[in-house]
């Protein structure tokens, strides 16, 4: 592939603009992106993050090239590439959900976050590696291994999004399509210098996403900027006759998400400081980052709050989380949709396959024994509603607009450990929204010449996303954090 344009960074607002100048094609910005994917993911630092590029990616482009000269955009992401999280259906390519025991077998009918994006104009540019199942954080597979975060090769990039994550980061793509179970969309956010949404629980629909637990799943857009990810949420969002929860949606939606994109957007919010969520005194590295950002909101106008109250992210995880209580019903529920085509039908299929990463074979096992229909399985959900009344009345009694807290306390993992100490489990649970945006880099080393990024989670009430984008794109534009990584610079251009 010649003539290579620049496009390292670039925003869907500078790509419209230069293709309605005439500069750019869809068909030459989907080109340029695959040969970043041929010269960076299996060679150079090989992140390992592409399980596939789409095959059709050249005539969807021309067609969307020729459609935009004869009649205007499509829609409001009209060209753009997506790289898409590999458990989410699409009917044009396999959906493995990072397993071997699904490679090479096609969904009959695209997820419906698919089938929004591609209404809005975009171009879904490849499915790209994720946790097995989305089980862990460390974003290695059967299918295709570890992914590599780019900013430290040393490094897991988080999980289980980690593919998308790496991918948007090395800029692969523009948007990355992700879910998140429990950290899965804010881990490799904060791990790569990226931002992230995760939608409170019922703004995005489910259906035609290999389910982990769809008490608490949800899926979410990664970007390098919060525009790019609030003019996604715009195009994701909605209901869904195929998933129940999005009938909570109707009449919470704004016109535009985008609309909340204030610079101010922190002059005058209280915000409340969730110290039980900092670790401070093990970890410097985050500790330094959220001091720093702390500083930048008090600039920014924003009156900070110290909570006092004491989760323990942990205990949620142990105590309340339903995520391995679901797995097997849920799972089992999609897989045997699947028809007589699928090579799997259950989770005992799954075992019985032998074709998985070893790596989750415990909770696989540990799934078979769990079920929906238990006195345990109701005590959680009776401890999860609990905590949603008790984080509400939390933000009630002091009177705040969100919680903030660093994503992980410690910096995202090496390669070959588990992740730890991260704080993604309250959204997770409670189902309420959070946006994750890029809060500076750990000090620069021989492995990490920019440092290791470190991401700031801000939470908030049941269906408020928009102002959670406003304080996000307050701080994001007060600082301007994100920088590409070195491991992947931009090509020639020729």
């Amino acid at each position: 592939m010649s003539d290579v344009f620049n496009i390292d960074e670039i925003t869907i607002v500078e790509i419209h603009q230069a293709m309605r100048d005439g500069r750019l094609t869809c068909r030459k910005l989907a080109e340029t992106y695959c040969d970043r994917i041929l010269a960076y993911d299996q060679q150079g630092p090989a992140l390992n993050a592409v399980i596939m590029i789409n095959p059709h990616w050249c005539e969807e482009a021309d067609a969307l090239d020729a459609a935009l000269k004869h009649s205007g955009p499509v829609g409001p992401l009209h060209g753009i590439p997506v790289l898409v999280k590999d458990n989410i259906d699409t009917d044009f390519m396999p959906t493995t959900a990072g397993s071997a025991s699904l490679a090479g077998f096609t969904p009959q009918r695209n997820a419906a976050v698919i089938q929004r994006l591609l209404a809005a104009g975009a171009l879904i540019l490849a499915k790209v590696n994720l946790h097995e199942f989305a089980i862990w954080g460390e974003t290695i597979s059967s299918v295709l291994g570890q992914t590599l975060n780019p900013y430290d090769l040393t490094r897991t990039p988080g999980g289980s999004s980690g593919g998308t994550g790496a991918a948007i980061a090395a800029n692969y793509g523009v948007i990355g399509l992700g879910t998140d179970t429990v950290n899965s969309v804010r881990s490799p956010a904060s791990a790569c210098a990226l931002t992230a949404i995760r939608p409170t629980v019922g703004l995005v629909s489910r259906a035609g996403v290999v389910p982990y637990s769809m008490t608490q799943d949800t899926a979410g857009p990664l970007t390098r900027c919060l525009t790019d990810a609030a003019k996604t949420l715009s195009v994701l969002a909605g209901y869904d006759p195929e998933d129940p929860e999005t009938s909570w949606c109707v009449g919470k939606i704004p016109e535009r998400y985008a609309d909340h994109l204030q610079l101010d957007g922190l002059k005058g919010k209280r915000i409340g400081i969730l110290r039980c969520f900092f670790c401070l005194q093990e970890h410097a590295p985050v500790n330094l980052v959220m001091e720093s950002a702390l500083a930048v909101f008090r600039r920014q106008g924003a009156q900070l709050v110290e909570v006092t109250e004491k989760f323990q992210a942990d205990d949620l995880i142990k105590r309340v989380s339903v995520h391995l209580y679901d797995l097997h019903d849920h799972l089992n529920e999609y897989l045997g949709k699947l028809g007589a085509d699928a090579p799997v039908h259950s989770l005992e299929d799954i075992l019985n396959s032998g074709k998985y990463h070893p790596g989750i074979e415990a909770d696989l096992r540990q799934a078979l024994l769990l079920s929906t229909d238990s006195e345990e399985y109701r005590y959680r959900l009776l401890e999860r509603r609990k905590l949603r009344t008790a984080v509400m009345k939390l933000m009630a009694d002091y009177k705040i607009d969100a919680l903030l807290f660093p994503h992980q306390k410690c910096l995202v993992v090496e390669v070959g450990q588990g992740q730890a100490d991260r704080n993604g489990v309250l959204g997770a649970v409670t189902g309420f929204p959070s946006v994750i945006v890029p809060a500076g880099f750990s000090a620069p080393t021989a492995t990490a010449p920019l440092g290791v990024p470190v991401g700031l989670e801000l939470l908030g009430r049941p269906w408020s996303e928009p102002l959670l984008i406003e304080m996000g794109y307050g701080f994001e534009q007060a600082t301007k954090w994100r920088q590409p990584p070195r491991s992947t610079p931009p090509l020639p251009v020729t």
